[in-house]
């Protein structure tokens, strides 16, 4: 059986993206940061990890992106997950003044929370809220979390579709210490930092447009340590394996600082 590894509790977001990328019995392992879920499929405690790295709304995960730059385990395989966020409680809705959940969860829903006047306190995991709230037993206090958290916990759900916007989709990676080999639909996912020179950027985008490769997304995210350095996040169509591919990658080192291959993996439709 296929053990995954993923951040948070059982009925996480997460949780629910690995079962439905892997479509059979697979072991989930629940853990605390998502530098954990990476660790623990490099010591081989996993077979793989499972990260979110998008969200439709809010953007890309920083945090998964940060642990990424430092892991040695290849992307291979991505997934979206639609996104419906609930509203767990005990309570009503007139007696809640304060909802718990993951910063991304509260982001996606901010405008229900404002609606309602509700302090929100940022929790490591949205299933984990569910967790958290059922232990406090508190009439005024809800979680913002799936369906499935909500029935792990065996908590009422007293609103649903509570997101700010139904299209509310998120990407994940899955990670893994093997490599994948090409298919017929192919996407690469790289990370890299350049020099504060001139036209240095632009010489790297003019690459890809030269070798005919469909450049899918380009992001940029400052660098730890550092004041107004960045590193660069990009995804475009093809294999690292491919020959143009490789030959591309190798002319792009020649005007970066360093650059770092995340994998490459078959290119997963939007649903």
């Amino acid at each position: 059986m296929v053990k995954v590894s993923f951040q948070g509790e059982h009925g996480a977001y997460s949780e629910t993206s690995a079962q439905g990328f892997f479509k059979n019995d697979i072991e989930t392992s629940p853990c605390h940061t998502f530098r954990d879920v990476l660790e623990e499929t490099e010591l081989g405690n996993s077979d793989y990890g499972i990260l979110p790295v998008e969200n439709s709304i809010e953007g890309s995960v920083g945090q998964s992106f940060d642990v990424i730059l430092s892991s040695n385990l290849h992307a291979v395989g991505e997934i979206y997950l639609e996104i419906h966020h609930c509203l767990i409680t005990n309570g009503k809705i007139d007696e809640i003044d304060t909802v718990y959940s993951h910063p991304q969860a509260l982001g996606q829903c901010s405008d229900f929370i404002q609606k309602n006047s509700l302090k929100t306190v940022p929790t490591y995991d949205t299933a984990g809220s569910v967790k958290i709230i059922k232990d406090m037993n508190e009439k005024n206090i809800a979680a913002i979390a799936s369906k499935n958290a909500a029935e792990i916990y065996s908590m009422p759900i007293i609103q649903e579709e509570i997101e700010n916007d139904p299209n509310n989709v998120t990407r994940f990676l899955i990670f893994s210490k093997q490599q994948t080999k090409p298919t017929i639909n192919d996407k690469t996912s790289i990370i890299f930092s350049i020099n504060h020179e001139p036209g240095t950027l632009y010489e790297i985008i003019k690459e890809f447009s030269n070798n005919d490769i469909n450049l899918t997304k380009i992001e940029s995210r400052p660098k730890k340590g550092t004041i107004w350095e960045y590193n660069f996040y990009l995804d475009f169509v093809g294999h690292v394996s491919d020959t143009k591919i490789s030959t591309m990658l190798d002319s792009l080192k020649k005007n970066t600082k360093f650059l770092k291959i995340i994998g490459s993996y078959p290119l997963s439709e939007l649903n």
